[in-house]
């Protein structure tokens, strides 16, 4: 049987942790070993891991953010297979299993991604299901923001993969997991289980809730996207940025940012003058169902 390595950074997630590690226990095909990559947490983080004794593997390291703690957990681990959760969040306790049915379906797979449970982090009540996703050959979709893939939660991927295209970006605070999983896709297929495995926490210290540093961040990751000679994926380089400002555009104005949703709603129309016509469509409510890959 192959061994799958669970990677979970974490920084004050104390009072969720466990939860998470729970949720990876209890899956019908096993772990091989539970990672746990503590960014500098100062709160009960190391306390509550502890309690599961040698279940769990325990690192620590000063903060350097999430993408250093998934690739330290990735360097320490032992796996031929690679899967992320993030320590706020829940595996439905089928999701290595429906992954990895995946992966033998076909050997060019290098990731399979998974459907997802948005729920509120107070009441636990169901927000949204995400079944959108695609399979095979996904680069250019990814690269237009179609939803092709999930959160790093919902990932798991061949470890000779990751060796062969890098870790996460570390200078990367919000879209690592999107850049991570193109780099993936332009080399490798991409698998997808059209179910809600993953359950994401939506809550207040969510990564996307600085719409600041997710422009930075974006904007970053879509240079590196396109640094590249591939043809195909250059040729849509003005559709991608023109999808990626108005996702921001719209961030920005639910913040009631008006100059960065000026800003973006400026260069999304400069990249795509098609793109008037939609928000001429939908004055004042055009993002209401906007979201960032």
């Amino acid at each position: 049987m192959c061994k799958v390595s669970v990677v979970i950074p974490t920084y004050n997630y104390g009072q969720f942790i466990g939860e998470a590690i729970e949720s990876v226990l209890v899956q019908t095909l096993p772990a091989s070993e539970i990672i746990v990559v503590d960014d500098g947490s100062t709160d009960e983080t190391e306390e509550v891991v502890s309690l599961f004794g040698d279940k769990v593997r325990y690192l620590r390291q000063e903060n350097r953010g999430v993408s250093s703690a998934r690739n330290n957990g990735t360097a320490n681990s032992s796996g031929q297979f690679v899967a992320f959760l993030d320590a706020d969040d829940i595996w439905e306790s089928t999701k290595l299993k429906k992954q990895f049915a995946k992966f033998r379906e076909d050997s060019e797979i290098g990731l399979v991604s998974c459907g997802m449970r948005e729920f509120d982090s107070q009441t636990g009540e169901t927000i949204a299901i995400h079944l959108e996703g695609s399979e095979g050959w996904v680069a250019g979709d990814i690269v237009l923001g179609r939803p092709v893939i999930g959160p790093g939660g919902s990932i798991v991927v061949k470890r000779e993969v990751m060796d062969d295209v890098g870790g996460f970006d570390t200078r990367l605070k919000n879209g690592e997991d999107w850049e991570f999983c193109l780099r993936v896709a332009k080399k490798y297929k991409v698998g997808f289980v059209a179910e809600p495995l993953f359950q994401y926490r939506n809550h207040d210290a969510n990564a996307t809730k600085n719409i600041d540093e997710m422009e930075r961040s974006t904007l970053l990751a879509w240079a590196t996207a396109f640094d590249t000679t591939d043809e195909t994926l250059l040729k849509l380089k003005r559709r991608s940025y023109g999808n990626l400002h108005k996702v921001l555009a719209g961030s920005f104005l639910h913040s009631r940012q008006y100059p960065g949703f000026i800003r973006n709603l400026v260069k999304s129309l400069w990249y795509r003058p098609s793109l008037l016509r939609y928000y001429l469509q939908r004055p004042f409510g055009w993002t209401a169902n906007d979201h960032f890959p």
